[in-house]
């Protein structure tokens, strides 16, 4: 069932200033920030007020909002929140805003974090850690079997094609890691 399927959905999503929500929040106001980053990048830093609903949850999930309050929608830059923007329009939710500049946004207007002592390394660095490894496991590995470089290759070609299209399935493979989950295991900074 979708929300608020009676009224007009808005063509577009308001967008709210770090200060603003700031104020909002220090007044006290209803309203729902919905954070659309995935467990790591939460735990590192989110609004105190947030609730944590990854942006591949949101669908599944929706039915935990109230449809009668402002959705705020928040990530990392604003990409996700946007795209969570849109589909709590599909949705039928109509009173929905993104935050502005995203988290560095409101990093860079001096707001505070929460950040979890026990957060897992970011998605982005645990990328890396894997990625590299395999770099380094087909370099050692053609030391004795020279064809084993073509591991190497695959996976900086791998890096430089996700890069240019701006997706990475490794990212994704991570996320769903059991230490990547709320009350999961361990890999604390």
């Amino acid at each position: 069932m979708h929300a608020n399927t009676e009224t007009q959905v808005p063509k577009t999503v308001a967008r709210i200033t770090p200060t603003e929500l700031g104020a909002r929040i220090a007044r006290g106001e209803t309203l729902q920030i919905l954070d659309v980053r995935e467990f790591p990048e939460f735990a590192a830093g989110h609004l105190a007020s947030a609730r944590l609903v990854p942006l591949h949850e949101l669908e599944a999930r929706f039915n935990e909002l109230n449809p009668n309050a402002l959705v705020v929608c928040v990530c990392r830059s604003g990409k996700r929140s946007a795209q969570a923007a849109e589909k709590l329009m599909s949705l039928g939710f109509s009173d929905i805003a993104q935050l502005e500049g995203g988290l560095m946004g409101w990093e860079r207007a001096g707001l505070p974090l929460v950040r979890d002592a026990r957060a897992p390394w970011s998605l982005e660095r645990q990328v890396r850690l894997a990625l590299g490894l395999f770099v380094l496991a087909g370099l050692a590995l053609s030391l004795r079997w020279p064809a084993a470089i073509i591991i190497s290759w695959i996976i900086g070609t791998g890096m430089v094609f996700t890069s240019l299209i701006d997706w990475c399935g490794t990212r994704l493979l991570l996320a769903k890691a059991p230490w990547n989950k709320q009350g999961g295991g361990t890999c604390a900074k």
